[in-house]
């Protein structure tokens, strides 16, 4: 190159220097390299872009991990990220060592780490010499931080004893790394495994059940709470001739044994083996004891969630019904219960079943406030009590208030501490789907048709249970047609991942209308849509993601389209709603309005909606602004879709009958039959033994007109 030249571009002087040059970009999840750097990858020699994935396969996983400990160290001491990777070929061999040299810089907009960098060949350092011992950057006391750093972060965050062994068996050391692990525990005065790593199953037999006074380097970590070093094969056999021939077959040349000391009290030890030998430095053993401090504490957290766990499962068991293949003729229950999954994962939700002397059988759901064990221990008496009182053959409103007087006293015995709950109690005839609903406080049950239409029924209830000693709790009454199930739950089902009872109702039924499966399956997607990861993708409206307990019963009476038990043959499909509408309750008009909305949610024409829930108004209030009686409603849907009848029937006590009137233009009143006259296909006044009632029918046809006759 002659003075004066123009200078070569930069790709030519790197390739010339067998140094290839690479670009990462975390938000693209793209790395692209060069003709050099894919050669050294062991690609074709030629530029190229490739995805995290396939860059990843390409290089020793352990290594891999450690990049990204190195990266993030780099850029948050402003400097260069250097270390030594592995390139792995399709069968899993190490085909050559390459170093990684690149600036990386944080894009906090994007959230995502941006890298240049150079790769260049060098030549592996035999293990266990000065060189291959020396750090992955050049500097070990960097590349020991950004280890421990990793370490400390895995180790914390696993939470059982199987995790922490994982972990551990993947930590990538800087510069030694074992291909050996074992993890003693101590039980009186014997040595256990915990687990181990690098060793076939059942190798680890001759260790187990080893007395602590055997002449082994465990035991006697676990006797003292003082490290041993081996260095070599020489110093095992001669400081532990006993026990030498067990290690041996292995064909491992260091070895480290570590005490798992938490709060002063050795648990049990760690050993590290090594494939080549180890002469264990100031700055090894430093590491080395550092992991088996957090080891300890990591083992010791596991230990104490996972009997917490177990503690918590156990005792929620007891005081849950095992439910079984449920006997009932012509009916299927399906019922979960998921705990809140924080704290002690245990709860005041329930839920019962309850053979009645009458051959019936209850259905009971509740939830006593708080999440603590005295909510779980409340929670067990009061469904005792429950289930006593229904035993004795008490109605549901009887049933509820005796439950609520004993709620009451117990809660009284802590006045510093009152406690409440909420509850639905169903009893139910099997042989007439005939159901009987009393309810505390909680959230009203709902009802999937057999065509998959899905109804929330509102029911009259009572203040929540313990409260109030004298309250009253009414009895609804509805009828389950063939083909249909109920679904009474928590308002844990409804409200997990933020939402609220609307839209979390919503959610629900979007899964009822969907679902063709059988009950069980129904139930189990039930609680994974709301409890499994697919919830982070539905989350609701409320900043507040309190979490809380799941528990929920369904009942299905057989039928077409039910997907439980034999089909049976059924009239085709019909849709029905029921409801009162008491004089001193006009604001369950509202109700019947939504309702009459749910069963026509389908409806071909929206124009006859809006007409039905207009002429639906009407007719409700004219009863109780005319008659001093109650205003019993009836809905009903027939038919094929496209060819549907709606027939809405509104029944007081009231002699009178009533006459279409011509008011005036000024006049307040007077328009309601009216307005049924125009809106209606057909309509009528019907004349009772006591009483009235007044109807009208629309019929949905494909061009809107109604004009078709409709037949049954």
């Amino acid at each position: 190159m002659r003075t004066g030249e123009p200078l070569p571009a930069v790709g030519e002087a790197l390739a010339a220097l067998a140094t290839g040059l690479w670009h990462w970009d975390t938000a693209t999840g793209l790395v692209t390299v060069d003709a050099e750097a894919a050669r050294l990858l062991g690609l074709p020699a030629e530029q190229v872009s490739l995805t995290e994935a396939q860059a990843r396969a390409r290089l020793h996983p352990v290594d891999w991990n450690e990049i990204t400990g190195v990266v993030q160290l780099a850029v948050s001491e402003g400097t260069l990220a250097e270390v030594r990777i592995r390139i792995m070929d399709e069968q899993g061999r190490v085909v050559r060592v390459v170093r990684s040299r690149s600036k990386p810089s944080f894009d906090r907009a994007r959230k995502a780490y941006r890298l240049i960098g150079t790769l260049q060949e060098v030549t592996e350092p035999t293990p266990g010499t000065p060189a291959g011992r020396s750090a992955v950057t050049g500097d070990w006391r960097r590349s020991r931080e950004a280890f421990l750093l990793d370490a400390g972060r895995a180790l914390a965050e696993a939470r059982s004893t199987q995790e922490v062994l994982r972990v551990t068996a993947n930590l990538s050391m800087p510069g030694f790394s074992p291909d050996g692990l074992a993890v003693f525990g101590v039980e009186g005065d014997r040595l256990t495994v915990i687990g181990h790593h690098g060793q076939q199953q059942g190798d680890e037999n001759p260790f187990s059940d080893m007395p602590l006074d055997t002449d082994y380097p465990a035991a006697e970590v676990a006797r003292t709470g003082r490290a041993v070093y081996l260095s070599s094969a020489e110093q095992y056999k001669a400081r532990y001739p006993l026990t030498w021939p067990l290690a041996e077959r292995f064909g491992r040349r260091s070895w480290a044994f570590l005490p798992l000391t938490v709060a002063g009290r050795t648990m049990g030890a760690w050993m590290a083996a090594f494939a080549y030998p180890v002469a264990f430095t100031p700055d090894e053993r430093s590491v080395l004891a550092t992991v088996a401090r957090m080891l300890a504490q990591a083992l010791t957290r596991a230990g104490v969630a996972e009997s917490e766990r177990a503690l918590t499962d156990g005792l929620q068991r007891t005081m849950l019904p095992r439910l079984g293949p449920q006997r009932i003729p012509g009916m299927s229950v399906a019922a979960r219960y998921v705990p809140t999954g924080g704290g002690l994962q245990v709860g005041g939700d329930w839920y019962d079943v309850i053979p009645l002397p009458s051959g019936r059988f209850a259905l009971v759901i509740g939830d006593v406030q708080g999440h603590d064990v005295r909510a779980a221990g409340l929670m067990g008496q009061l469904r005792i009590a429950l289930r006593a009182y229904a035993s004795e053959g008490h109605r549901p409103d009887a049933v509820l208030s005796r439950a609520s007087r004993f709620l009451h006293g117990i809660s009284d015995e802590d006045p510093a501490d009152p406690r409440f709950a909420t509850c639905v109690y169903v009893e139910v005839d099997p042989a007439t789907g005939v159901l009987d609903i009393a309810r505390a406080g909680h959230p009203d049950p709902a009802i999937r048709m057999a065509d998959g239409t899905v109804l929330t029924r509102p029911t009259s209830g009572g203040l929540p249970l313990g409260i109030d000693p004298d309250a009253d709790y009414p009895t609804t009454r509805l009828a389950l047609e063939s083909g249909e199930t109920m679904l009474i739950c928590t308002d844990g089902l409804i409200e997990t991942g933020g939402h609220d009872l609307d839209t979390g109702w919503r959610r629900l039924r979007a899964i009822l209308e969907e679902h063709k499966g059988d009950l069980e399956e129904l139930a189990d997607t039930l609680v994974q849509a709301v409890h499994g990861p697919s919830s982070h993708h539905t989350t609701g409206p409320l900043a507040d993601r309190r979490e809380d307990d799941i528990a929920m019963l369904l009942l299905c009476r057989d039928g077409e389209g039910c997907g439980c038990g034999e089909a049976v043959a059924v009239r085709p499909p019909v849709r029905r709603s029921v409801l009162t509408v008491a004089q001193a309750e006009p604001e369950r008009v509202a109700v019947a309005r939504q309702q009459l909305r749910e069963l026509l949610h389908d409806w071909a024409w929206p124009d006859q909606v809006d007409s039905a829930v207009l002429l639906l108004s009407e007719m409700l209030t004219n009863v109780l602004v005319h008659t001093d009686s109650d205003a019993l409603l009836v809905v009903e849907v027939t038919g094929e879709p496209g060819d549907r009848r709606l027939r809405i029937e509104v029944t007081d006590a009231g002699d009178d009958l009533p006459h279409k009137r011509r008011p005036g233009e000024l006049a307040s009143s007077g328009r309601g039959l009216v307005l049924i006259e125009l809106l209606a296909h057909t309509w009528g006044v019907d004349p009772r033994g006591e009483g009235k009632s007044i109807w009208f029918e629309l019929y949905e046809s494909v061009d809107g007109s109604g004009d078709g006759v409709w037949s049954p």
